[in-house]
């Protein structure tokens, strides 16, 4: 049962009962409704005064309004937004910053974080060891990054829109998830465009991404010093790189689609024992893209990668379909379709190549 607290001399019995009943280690059988409570807020000051008196369990609802200002979570509880609530950054900082392990934010409209990425502005800043946080169902918009987490483990984001700012050069937005040192992270249902990557994983590893859509950015997917991650269900438009997986291991990426890339849909580079399989990749193009720059827009560039599967993938109306270069000849490709690239495949080698596999080739 939750309660809506409102009486003052009530509250305070109702959270020393609380207190000593978690002090005891009773368990949440035993202790009564589990002493969570719902409380609502209507204002900044409202929020911030609710954010030093909850405790682990409690619910604190936003009315509409605006919520000016940065808050902080110290507290194992749950955010959420009404509709007409905002919570607006003024313009520096981070929106919100999680020091918590086991926070849950919802239904929450962000604006208007700061755009120093030295600083880590971000909409959501979760904190190092502030592990299980789950962020979903919610809009953000601003200048640094959306989400950003690093050295924690167990994030969730889901059923977000995270759009970054336009009218700011490409490298110097943040990105719409960042997730660095991360351990099992799980990023699925969300609209991402006009930052610099959609997601960007670095020195992570068990991550699932899943249907997402990207347009506008960067990268759509970014791996950097990465290990056991999957991604599929993805769409990516209007980029300059779909997928990149690089300097990682044991990346599976499979039945994404990229269109309409600047520079790659799938790029493997110096990386070793990733699947790439069942994608679609078109309309690669750089209309300055020329042979003597090799910066043509490629279905798939491999470069300075061994060891990697590459199969029954559609590579179509790209630039080049397959490029690969700088020691990237001990791969297994088959079972691919190369149709209508206005090259089909660009290799930048001296070793004899075998593109098959127990007889199947490539079309």
């Amino acid at each position: 049962m939750n309660t809506v607290i409102s009486d003052p001399i009530f509250r305070l019995f109702y959270r020393t009962a609380k207190q000593l009943c978690i002090g005891a280690g009773i368990g949440l059988l035993l202790c009564p409704a589990s002493f969570a409570a719902n409380y609502s807020v209507h204002d900044s000051d409202s929020l911030t005064q609710q954010l030093k008196t909850v405790i682990a369990g409690d619910t604190i609802f936003l009315q509409a309004g605006t919520y000016f200002g940065h808050f902080e979570i110290y507290q194992p509880i749950e955010l959420v937004g009404e509709p007409g609530a905002v919570i607006d950054a003024e313009g520096t900082g981070s929106a919100i910053s999680i020091f918590s392990s086991d926070v849950n934010l919802s239904s929450l409209k962000i604006k208007n974080w700061g755009a120093d990425l030295y600083e880590l502005n971000a909409g959501i800043l979760i904190k190092e060891q502030a592990q299980r946080i789950r962020v979903e169902s919610s809009t953000l918009q601003g200048d640094g990054f959306g989400v950003y987490a690093e050295n924690t483990s167990h994030i969730t984001v889901a059923n977000n829109e995270i759009v970054g700012n336009g009218e700011v050069y490409k490298l110097d937005r943040g990105d719409g998830v960042y997730l660095k040192g991360v351990d099992v992270s799980v990023i699925h249902d969300n609209k991402i465009s006009y930052v610099r990557d959609g997601v960007y994983l670095e020195t992570s590893t068990n991550s699932l991404v899943f249907d997402n859509r990207f347009h506008s950015a960067q990268y759509g997917i970014h791996y950097m010093y990465t290990k056991h991650d999957e991604a599929y269900g993805n769409q990516v438009d209007n980029v300059d790189g779909g997928y990149a997986i690089m300097s990682s291991e044991f990346v599976n990426l499979h039945q994404n689609q990229a269109s309409n890339t600047l520079d790659f849909g799938v790029l493997l580079n110096i990386s070793n024992h990733c699947i790439v399989s069942n994608n679609r990749i078109s309309l690669g193009h750089n209309p300055l893209g020329t042979a003597v720059l090799g910066n043509e827009g490629k279905g798939i560039f491999i470069y300075g990668a061994r060891d990697n599967e590459v199969t029954h993938n559609l590579f179509s109306t790209n630039d080049i379909g397959i490029y690969m270069a700088m020691g990237g000849e001990k791969n297994k490709v088959y079972g691919n379709q190369f149709v209508n690239n206005m090259t089909q495949v660009k290799y930048v080698g001296d070793a004899l190549l075998e593109w098959s596999h127990d007889g199947r080739g490539n079309y």
